[in-house]
């Protein structure tokens, strides 16, 4: 697995911070070219949740360690930042939420644990369900992907290594080979950075196919904070020509920019 072959430096204690931060950067670098490369695959992948999404289904993320908690960081996300509900995109990890914190030891190692955590949100055919796991050998993704598949679920995997069992088991695989790391099976590194890119790339894409995004704004973002009543206001005043007040108040009156702007201009 070219995940946990020896990195192309050496010696890294010897190294000053400088030469410690660049030669990082430099490895970095080659991240998203490697994501370029699995287009592809991740649009192949993304249509066939889109269709599902749009007749009810829902999008649930599976992993372990670093693979899981950027599988729960980006369902956690799609809420606030495109009003769905908590249970259209679900994040689980391998050894339940206490495992986002601290390590769970094992957790990972059970191939049947990961159709358990899935069981109570009643998984359907529409679901999708993707396994994201660096090295794709995690028994927990590998389990989980082969029983949400024999359910009829649709399947697909974000993994870092060419011909993994994880690949094997998801109809539609994702594989973006990063390569070495710069320190050596230090997966948290590229293979993290290029899962998190991936991620944002299937969420973000499918929930502007789902209409959660207008021209280029988030129109149905919860307005949970100051900083973000602000950006929608702003967002009103840009579509309405109101002034600040107004916007606040009609925000206040509809709950979203989409609703404040369509009451406005359709009274």
């Amino acid at each position: 697995m070219t995940t946990e072959t020896a990195s192309h430096y050496d010696h890294l204690e010897q190294m000053s911070v400088h030469d410690l931060l660049t030669n990082i950067n430099r490895e970095d670098k080659t991240v998203p070219l490697a994501v370029e490369k699995a287009i592809p695959q991740i649009e192949a992948l993304v249509t066939e949740i889109v269709k599902r999404m749009k007749e009810g289904g829902r999008l649930i993320y599976i992993g372990a360690g670093t693979s899981g908690r950027l599988g729960v960081v980006d369902a956690s996300e799609c809420p606030p930042t495109y009003g769905v509900s908590p249970d259209l995109v679900i994040g689980l990890i391998a050894g339940g939420d206490k495992a986002i914190r601290r390590a769970v030891e094992y957790a990972e190692d059970d191939p049947d644990q990961a159709w358990l955590d899935i069981a109570p949100y009643h998984p359907e055919p529409l679901d999708t369900v993707i396994g994201i796991a660096a090295s794709g050998r995690t028994p927990y993704v590998i389990g989980g992907l082969e029983k949400a598949r024999a359910a009829g679920l649709l399947t697909g995997c974000v993994v870092c290594n060419e011909g993994s069992a994880v690949a094997a088991a998801a109809e539609y695989p994702v594989e973006v080979v990063v390569g070495p790391e710069f320190v050596t099976g230090s997966t948290r590194m590229k293979s993290g950075t290029a899962q998190k890119l991936v991620l944002n790339m299937i969420s973000t894409s499918a929930m502007i196919q789902l209409g959660r995004v207008k021209g280029n704004k988030m129109v149905d973002m919860q307005l949970s904070n100051l900083k973000l009543r602000d950006r929608a206001a702003k967002m009103v005043i840009s579509e309405t020509g109101v002034d600040y007040e107004t916007a606040e108040q009609l925000l206040a009156q509809y709950g979203s920019v989409r609703n404040a702007v369509d009451h406005y201009l359709n009274p």
